[in-house]
């Protein structure tokens, strides 16, 4: 029975769209047990996942950690992150290892320099291209987020203004410039006719409810309400995402989800783009658009940063929100039911 680790340490977004790499070798491996090693904090983006068989998690823990993996005699190391931590996990180890690419040169390049050398290959593919040695191949269905039923979000904890439907906008990101500004929300808010759930944790409450404030009745701020996988179960039940560069964003796209992705200090540019796996692409239409404004300054970066770099932020202050209106409608349209 081949015991493989996966190490992929953070954050939301990146584990979900790391998610085919376990699938695939569990499915494709005859007899394959995974071990997955994450940041606690991250234990609930992959611990309701069927393809893993037993969770490590780091919390400035290493040795105690190194000495817990060592018992384990694994056949290979997945490093899915490639960090200074995951690079001394496996030299502790001693096992043949899997790295990812992280194209961290290109990267810099891109995002100091303006010069675009990405192989335009996504993350995704990327981690995927990983495993390729142990026989695996991508199944073609894109990403996963499991929700254990305990988290299932009843139709009497949203209003009632919006059992009929609504649009989920995600308004949270890990930095400021991956988001839009409070004003800006506000007008795409006020000039989108149709019920509104806000998404994003406990930090984005405040913003959630000066946005909200626009219209209460039509806009409901779920931020800070509801935890990572009932938030995720909103996305589920939504009609379509509208997103910041975020988690959320890709968790919809594991449900299917029809997506918005407005993009400001990332671009598609870093292949990080919405994904849904070639088998639902063959048969349906485009289920995504990302809608950015293809600055000369775009992206700024890998990750985003707290203040715009060049103190305008013209990524998302310039955008054009009637023409976000008219393609969440059009987004609207084909949605059934």
């Amino acid at each position: 029975m081949p015991k493989f680790l996966i190490i992929r340490f953070s954050s939301i977004g990146d584990i979900v769209l790391a998610s085919p790499v376990w699938r695939c070798i569990k499915k494709q491996v005859p007899d394959a047990e995974i071990h997955f090693l994450t940041k606690k904090s991250f234990r609930v983006v992959t611990e309701h996942s069927p393809y893993i068989d037993q969770f490590f998690y780091y919390e400035d823990n290493m040795k105690e950690l190194i000495e817990e993996l060592k018992k384990e005699d694994y056949d290979a190391v997945i490093d899915l992150h490639k960090n200074f931590r995951s690079s001394k996990i496996k030299r502790a180890l001693k096992k043949k290892s899997y790295t990812i690419d992280k194209l961290s040169l290109q990267k810099f390049l891109l995002t100091k320099l303006y010069i675009n050398v990405m192989p335009k290959r996504h993350i995704t593919q990327r981690s995927l291209d990983t495993v390729k040695p142990l026989g695996v191949k991508d199944d073609g269905l894109g990403l996963d987020y499991f929700i254990p039923e305990k988290d299932v979000v009843k139709k009497e904890d949203i209003p009632t203004s919006h059992w009929l439907g609504y649009i989920a906008l995600v308004i949270g990101a890990s930095y400021n410039t991956k988001k839009m500004p409070v004003h800006r929300l506000q007008e795409l808010c006020r000039k989108i006719e149709h019920p509104i759930i806000l998404l994003g944790g406990k930090e984005d409450a405040e913003a959630g409810e000066q946005i909200a404030s626009v219209d209460t009745t039509k806009i409901y701020n779920a931020c800070g309400k509801f935890n990572l996988n009932e938030s995720a179960d909103l996305i589920r039940q939504s009609k379509m995402v509208v997103s910041h560069d975020t988690g959320l964003q890709y968790i919809a796209c594991a449900f299917k989800k029809p997506v918005l992705a407005i993009w400001g200090a990332t671009t598609p540019a870093l292949d990080v783009e919405p994904y849904y796996g070639s088998a639902y692409l063959q048969h349906n239409a485009m289920p995504y658009e990302n809608i950015y404004l293809k600055l000369a300054c775009q992206p700024c970066s890998k990750y985003g940063t707290r203040t715009c770099p060049l103190e305008h932020f013209n990524c998302m202050e310039k955008q054009d929100i009637d023409s976000i209106v008219a393609k969440v409608y059009q987004r609207l349209a084909t949605v059934k039911g």
